[in-house]
């Protein structure tokens, strides 16, 4: 039986994802250091809300808020024997809300990182990142989540864990990670390495790409990077709105709807199948980019990086770690060595 997404991926050469999950709940009154999965239980109303924002803003697609549902993160707050319940909550309200919108919607179930370090740098295994993975998985997939989503992963080993404990749930999976170090992962990874890494894996993912990190322009940059490899498998661009700043004791994005539907339109140009927002990205932006993907044409070519800089601002590094960054001149700054 073919799954929700991969049938949508047919119907249409385009999708879109949804926008902030953080920034949404934040603008509810989530207090910083709460766990927002405990609200799948105690405010189920407004993780209803925060889906239906991205629904009805033209989202294809959605994130269930389960994006630290994993044992690790849950232990923070003393709620690490509940990742079971949470994370069906949180498919289970995805799951009524998309039954609802009258047209296909996917439900696609967060998984962020754990949190911890993988050996040798720190105390993860392999085996303890499936393990968690596999438990959060599960409560997703009787939660009813059409697809698992793994997102903002830096590291190649985490990455595999997840891919592994998607196969374990007999699940179809999307993964991406976070490129916000010089166009590399803050564990060194490239875009050419994702793209070599994930036709390694005995499971593939459905789609894979990038989400969060610097700013959109670095995003697209690094999608870029996925295309360069010639890879046939759908790629995800989820760009945060703009660039963070820090203003009256709250972090602000700075990134307007007007900017986010240029980004949408680029990230397509670029080859992205499945374009989302990440940070900062509310509904009010989601629906200018619907908008544009709907009514602006594709372009001939591939946007060069001339091009993305000229419509989004400039990249935050001058190179994005694969070597080829021919036409763009960014402010060069000095790249620290990894210790």
């Amino acid at each position: 039986m073919t799954d929700a997404l991969t049938q949508l991926m047919t119907e249409r050469d385009w999708l879109m994802a949804d926008g902030a999950t953080g920034t949404t709940l934040f603008n509810m009154g989530l207090t910083s250091g709460d766990a927002p999965e405990l609200w799948n239980v105690d405010k189920p109303d407004n993780i209803r809300a925060l889906y239906k924002g991205a629904v009805d803003a033209g989202s294809d697609i959605f994130l269930t808020n389960s994006f630290g549902g994993n044992a690790s993160r849950l232990k923070l707050h003393d709620a690490q024997g509940r990742v079971r319940e949470l994370n069906r909550a949180a498919a289970e309200l995805g799951r009524e809300i998309a039954d609802a919108s009258g047209r296909k919607v996917v439900v696609a179930g967060s998984i962020g990182p754990t949190g911890d370090i993988m050996v040798p740098l720190g105390n993860l295994t392999f085996d303890n990142a499936v393990e968690m993975f596999h438990e959060q998985a599960e409560g997703l997939k009787e939660g009813g989540a059409d697809v698992l989503w793994v997102e903002t992963i830096s590291a190649p080993e985490e990455y595999k864990a997840a891919a592994q404990a998607a196969a374990l749930a007999d699940m179809p999976w999307c993964g991406t990670m976070s490129f916000d170090t010089a166009g590399r992962t803050m564990m060194g990874l490239t875009s050419a390495d994702l793209a070599k890494l994930v036709e390694t894996l005995p499971k593939p993912p459905l789609a894979f790409g990038a989400n969060c990190g610097v700013g959109a322009s670095d995003l697209l940059r690094t999608v870029l990077g996925f295309a360069a490899q010639g890879s046939e498998r759908p790629v995800i661009a989820k760009g945060n709105a703009g660039i963070p700043k820090y203003v009256d004791g709250h972090i602000h994005y700075d990134g307007t709807p007007s900017l986010m539907a240029e980004y949408a339109v680029l990230a397509r140009d670029c080859g992205a199948t499945i374009i989302g927002g990440c940070c900062g990205t509310t509904p009010e932006h989601l629906r200018a980019m619907r908008e544009a993907l709907e009514t602006r044409p594709r372009g001939d070519s591939r946007p060069t990086l001339d091009q993305i800089a000229s419509a989004l601002g400039g990249f935050s590094s001058a190179s994005d770690g694969t070597g080829d960054d021919a036409g763009q001149k960014p402010e060069r700054r000095a790249r620290k060595r990894r210790s």
